[in-house]
């Protein structure tokens, strides 16, 4: 989390200069969104958003998520953590000029309403005064407040929680003036929602205007137009084994839980829902329990964080849907390896295309692994705030659990976030017999550069309780090579006496033991980001040159039998300090310089 002061410019926040979003735009969609804003910004736009007013909301919509209470008062309070960064009593309220972009686009949308509800009448009247000044001070219809996903959010937001905010006296002030802002709201939201953002984003978008236009009333042509639009956007985003278009598991939950909620407000309405969008909800359940570790949370790939486990429980329940998680995806490009107890999750797929490729991370043939609750070897997960070198960091090939050479990402990160040189080539095959499973998988990332072709063999026992891998490079020798096993900070590692494996116990009591051949293992520092903040963690790295004719790195995670752990304990561990400082485990603290980018 990153702590902003409050700042005390006037106006409207810049964005220039920062990192682009996950909805960055292309050349056209910009210049079309520059025409928009600057008409926008003159002084007779704002009366085209004028409309008819009515008295109260047309429905009210009767399925919302819960909030937290306590992060409710936080904000009541003028204590406000979003987008990974906290920024204390906001000065402009609604422009602070330290907070980033995430932060303001957060704030804006007025998702956190879930919140303040959740802490009940210690924040109403807090947040009445808040909506009553955003609506007072953003009288303009441009910038990243009247962005297309920010104002959808905000719509549903509003929609959702209006009878908390205002009195039920029907002079209410309040009451008017929301209705009012919500018509002029949703007349410019009706002129983007279908273009502006992308991606997710987009998704976010048409959810606020479907369900404005049901709360506020709109002709049947006009809502089965936008509808089409939507279920035109399903097809683009909604692969056909279920998995969002990103391949990011967190995303996979926000946009299953966007849908539900355009499936709530349809109900609501008494509007069929299209059934392009019922059966996107339908594949998409299966594929988030795909993403689920034994401890209910999401695995760390491609901007993604654990995220809440009760949450994902509810999504999962209002999807009304049964379908268990698959073994593997072959269109999102994820293999799914599980015995009896133990979990592997293995990135097997290609990078995701443009325009939905901001926040990928340079992870392919990266692999988690988890025993029961336990998480074991992880990604670094995803960074939330506004330092773009924490960014670049947990996107870079070496905060993933793989084989990285020459410190180089095996996918090109551009300064704009989105991605440069890509795989090529990109392979994966499975096999399975009387319980065991097999996943082989190459890519050509490294070919250009180096001209290497690397491959990954994963094979899990039957009890769950073997995990072996093979990591092999070939091609032109001399370049200098990692594969690196990033655990999870609750793991316990220290080196064996005669170095030859690496001891890693869990907070359970098991312990597990990776023996490796083929490169020199060792110890160093690393960082884990998957719970929200940064915490300091470890990471097991064998090392080692690439030989003529190329290197085989073979290794293997067996699970300790428990009767021996607290003999083995004084004899496997080095005296002193276990995480020896070698040299060849590359600190990917965000405080270190970033992995080269390719």
């Amino acid at each position: 989390m990153t702590t902003a002061a409050s700042g005390s410019g006037k106006g409207r926040t810049p964005i220039s200069g920062r990192r682009r979003g996950p909805d960055s735009p292309g050349l056209l969609t910009r210049l079309r969104r520059d025409a928009l804003q600057a008409l926008a910004g003159g002084p007779f736009y704002r009366r085209t958003l004028m409309g008819r007013v009515p008295l109260d909301l047309k429905l009210r919509i009767a399925q919302r998520w819960p909030g937290d209470a306590k992060r409710g008062e936080a904000i009541a309070a003028g204590e406000i953590e979003l987008g990974g960064e906290l920024v204390r009593t906001p000065t402009p309220r609604w422009s602070p000029q330290s907070a980033g972009s995430q932060w303001l686009a957060a704030w804006h949308g007025f998702g956190w309403l879930a919140d303040a509800a959740a802490a009940g009448t210690v924040a109403r009247e807090a947040v009445r005064e808040l909506v009553q000044s955003w609506i007072d001070e953003n009288t303009g219809s441009a910038g990243i407040a009247w962005r297309s996903d920010v104002l959808g959010t905000r719509v549903f937001s509003w929609v959702a929680h209006f009878d908390e905010i205002v009195r039920r006296d029907q002079e209410d002030p309040l009451r008017r003036a929301m209705l009012t802002s919500l018509v002029a709201q949703l007349r410019h939201l009706a002129r983007t929602a279908g273009w502006e953002a992308a991606g997710a984003g987009r998704l976010r978008a048409l959810k606020g205007l479907v369900t404005g236009m049901a709360v506020l009333g709109s002709s049947e042509s006009r809502m089965a137009r936008v509808l089409k639009t939507f279920e035109r956007e399903l097809s683009v985003q909604i692969l056909p084994d279920g998995g969002h278009v990103s391949r990011s598991p967190s995303l996979q939950l926000q946009v299953l839980q966007d849908l539900i909620d355009t499936r709530a407000v349809l109900r609501s309405a008494q509007i069929e829902a299209p059934a392009a969008l019922k059966d996107a909800i339908e594949r998409m359940a299966p594929m988030l329990r795909f993403f689920r570790h034994g401890d209910r949370r999401l695995a760390l790939f491609n901007d993604s964080l654990e995220e809440d486990g009760v949450l994902i429980d509810l999504v999962l329940t209002r999807s009304e849907t049964k379908g268990r998680a698959p073994s593997h995806a072959p269109d999102t490009g994820f293999d799914r390896l599980q015995a009896f107890k133990s979990l592997v999750l293995i990135d097997t797929g290609k990078p995701p295309p443009r325009g939905f490729d901001d926040h990928a991370h340079a992870g392919p043939l990266s692999f988690e692994l988890s025993h029961e609750r336990e998480r074991i070897i992880v990604n670094c997960g995803a960074y939330r705030g506004p330092k773009p070198n924490w960014w670049r960091v947990a996107r870079a090939s070496a905060a993933h659990s793989v084989m990285v050479v020459a410190d180089t990402n095996s996918v090109e990160i551009r300064s704009d976030g989105t991605l440069g040189r890509i795989p090529t080539s990109v392979a994966r095959e499975r096999a399975e017999h009387e319980g065991q499973q097999w996943v082989s998988g190459t890519h050509d990332g490294y070919r250009e550069r180096f001209g290497l072709i690397y491959a990954r063999q994963l094979f899990l026992s039957a009890d769950g309780e073997d995990l072996r891998g093979e990591d092999r490079l070939t091609g032109l020798p001399g370049a200098v090579f990692a594969v690196r096993f990033h655990l999870h900070p609750s793991v316990q590692a220290g080196l064996v006496r005669d170095g030859s494996a690496a001891l890693l116990r869990l907070p359970s009591g098991s312990a597990w033991r990776l023996r490796a051949a083929g490169g020199e293992i060792g110890l160093g520092e690393s960082i884990y980001l998957g719970s929200g903040e940064a915490r300091k963690t470890q990471q097991v790295v064998l090392s080692g040159t690439v030989p003529p004719g190329g290197v085989t790195v073979r290794w293997a995670i067996r699970r300790e039998p428990r009767r021996s752990i607290a003999d083995q304990a004084q004899e496997d561990q080095y005296p002193g300090d276990e995480t020896s400082g070698n040299p060849v485990a590359t600190d990917v603290s965000p405080g270190g310089q970033p992995p080269g980018n390719g």
